[in-house]
């Protein structure tokens, strides 16, 4: 039984990194920062480390070492969208997919090598919390050993903007192909294709800047609340440097530190008021100060998206008209909201197929209730 585990664990162990090697190889040679591509080389040797342990382990157990194959689609799109608009961009979505090498290592925790490697993937978070602040992998290595990092691949995603992008072009494909399948049910058959049209256009507009407007204000109170949340943190330093040491050094003690080296460790940090202050709102109040969001990012991405995904289920009546323009906007927004689903699945690590295809049941059932209760409407009109 165990021997079926080991094999089972090997070879996803093994699609895994060399999947990660593929990706970070091309980070590598996307990136033109020196220090960022030095990291990507870096966790890039060691998925070869951890891909060759799994080799070794299949060979031990009598089996034959498959060709490596093609990336899977995930780290296709990733390195693509990397291409396109650098690895920053998709700094995000390389993060989620480390979380999700780690969830497949958990669920073969029971296997001897799994341990050691996830334990090495771990070290990545580090890397990965360096890259995000901007410094010297030098300068993060030191702070190592005062504060310890959170695995960043939990946090993916939490970025105000690229919520608002998502939830934006899915709204908009929802919304509006609610919409205008709810007036060409009602006016289509009477050839009144113009009032398709008109009413698409205005809920492009009217959803994109409510939208717009909504993330601003929401992104905007959000923001205003955690720098008020800072900024009491920073006074209380100011005013009471020694009761915030000893709370610095109680976090500690409460993570089994021993109470002479959660003190020594709590003055160092306050010897720099910038880091006692992270780390008392990082541990206090549960905030990263670096993941606040953009209120004009969550807007303007909103906005955009929002009109582009709106813009799909209209276009084909602008050029069109009749039945014709009703079945290829049928088509085109079926196609949009499955892909839309499936990108999401570049963050979540869900399957692609899933999050697309339950995307697309979501928006075809609120067009088709739309589209009937519109026929009901122009019958009876």
């Amino acid at each position: 039984m165990q021997e079926i585990k080991d094999r089972a664990a090997s070879l996803a162990g093994l699609a895994l990194e060399r999947d990660a090697i593929f990706l970070y190889d091309a980070l590598a040679k996307i990136e033109k920062d020196p220090a960022r591509r030095s990291a990507f080389e870096r966790i890039a040797t060691s998925e070869r480390r951890h891909a060759a342990i799994w080799e070794a382990k299949l060979l031990s157990l009598g089996e034959q070492v498959p060709a490596s194959k093609r990336p899977s689609w995930r780290v296709r799109q990733i390195t693509l969208l990397a291409r396109l608009f650098g690895t920053r961009a998709v700094s995000d979505m390389v993060k989620a997919l480390e979380g999700y090498e780690e969830e497949i290592y958990g669920a073969h925790s029971d296997v001897a090598e799994v341990t050691d490697i996830a334990a090495d993937e771990a070290k990545h978070a580090d890397i990965w919390r360096e890259l995000d602040a901007g410094k010297s992998e030098g300068a993060y290595r030191a702070g190592l050993a005062e504060t310890k990092a959170r695995e960043p691949w939990h946090r993916a995603g939490n970025s105000g903007t690229l919520r608002a992008t998502i939830f934006g072009v899915s709204d908009g494909l929802v919304s509006n192909a609610a919409l205008v399948m709810g007036i060409a049910g009602a006016t289509t058959a009477s050839g009144q294709g113009g009032f398709v049209v008109l009413a698409g256009v205005a809920g492009l507009l009217a959803g994109a800047f409510s939208m717009g407007a909504g993330e601003y204000v929401s992104m905007r109170s959000q923001t205003e609340l955690l720098e008020r949340q800072i900024e009491l943190e920073r006074a209380e330093l100011e005013a009471m440097p020694e009761e915030e040491e000893a709370e610095i050094a109680a976090i500690y003690q409460a993570r089994g530190f021993p109470d002479d080296e959660a003190k020594s460790i709590a003055k160092r940090l306050m010897a720099d008021p910038k880091i006692a202050l992270e780390t008392l709102v990082r541990e206090e109040l549960g905030l990263d100060p670096e993941q606040l969001g953009s209120p004009w990012g969550a807007s303007i991405g909103s906005f955009i998206a929002f009109a582009i995904g709106a813009l799909v289920p209209l276009l084909p009546f602008i050029l069109l008209s009749g039945s014709t323009a009703l079945l290829i906007s049928i088509a085109l927004t079926a196609a949009a909201l499955f892909g839309v689903g499936a990108a999401v699945s570049l963050l979540t690590g869900k399957s692609a197929i899933y999050t697309g295809l339950r995307q697309l049941a979501i928006g075809a059932a609120a067009a088709a209730i739309t589209y009937a209760v519109g026929s009901l409407i122009g019958v009876n009109i």
